[in-house]
């Protein structure tokens, strides 16, 4: 049923403007939709206990500034990396108006975009740190101490070609590697690493997240340290390169003081 409704779609249109509207909006819907439950959590009370960082607040200033600056990036930027990978990839032979692909190959795909991108990204991430770079590109990104979802987008122009690479660079090379790929894939991992990302900067931490549940998981209670701290877990999706590398020491002493805190208020 989905594959015919996505062949339909295609049906007597020009099939590049209406991948690039389709990537579009799908990827509006699903990055302000995903960060839209935990817009209304700070509107509870009863949730504070679960935010990282209670006693800073995402005034409706701060939201807005972020906001602006969000609108600018996606029109202006991201908008014309869409128009231009398309052709790119259909150039290497990303299978468009075709049959879905089989299941087997779709897990094997994206679970290599995923560690494909969160290699990139620790490395990319890690020498954005450097003092150069970090005084005029990723300090941008660092404007937000206590993130919440929609800042995982707020950055230089030049972070996030470089960064988005990693996003797009995985899907690319693997086609022109096997010249296997749908673009149904392409946007099912492009779902998968906004809702990663949104929920990275939430600053909510729950005992349901994905890291209680998959220790290698990085999640928002890993990423917020570094935001905090400005130090520490470059990684995106999992937390092996940061255990690997050693650039998790501080973050690790950081929970270990959290418990002794937390075990003296016990005994008092």
């Amino acid at each position: 049923m989905f594959e015919q409704l996505w062949l339909n779609m295609f049906a007597g249109r020009d099939v590049g403007f209406v991948l690039v509207v389709f990537s579009f909006v799908m990827h509006e819907l699903f990055y302000f939709g995903r960060y839209l439950p935990f817009f209304l959590l700070d509107f509870f009370p009863s949730m504070k206990k679960y935010k990282l960082q209670p006693k800073k607040e995402n005034s409706a200033p701060l939201i807005k500034k972020c906001l602006y600056k969000l609108l600018i990036n996606h029109f202006f930027i991201q908008l014309p990396m869409m128009l231009g990978f398309h052709p790119l990839a259909e150039m290497f032979g990303m299978k468009i108006v075709d049959v879905f692909p089989t299941w087997q190959s779709f897990l094997l795909q994206i679970t290599v975009f995923f560690i494909f991108e969160d290699f990139y990204h620790y490395w990319m991430h890690r020498a954005m740190h450097i003092p150069s770079l970090y005084k005029h590109v990723h300090k941008v990104h660092h404007e937000f101490s206590a993130p919440f979802g929609i800042t995982a987008e707020y950055a230089h122009p030049i972070e996030t070609v470089v960064l988005g690479f990693g996003t797009v660079g995985g899907p690319v090379l693997w086609v022109m590697a096997t010249g296997d790929l749908h673009v149904v894939t392409m946007f099912t991992w492009i779902i998968l690493r906004l809702l990663q990302t949104v929920d990275a900067h939430s600053g909510y931490d729950f005992p349901f997240s994905l890291h209680n549940w998959f220790p290698f998981w990085a999640g928002a209670e890993h990423h917020d340290y570094h935001h905090m701290a400005f130090i520490n877990n470059f990684s995106s999706s999992f937390r092996w390169w940061d255990t690997w590398f050693g650039t998790d020491l501080k973050y690790l002493a950081h929970k270990e003081q959290q418990k002794a805190t937390a075990a003296a208020k016990k005994v008092q």
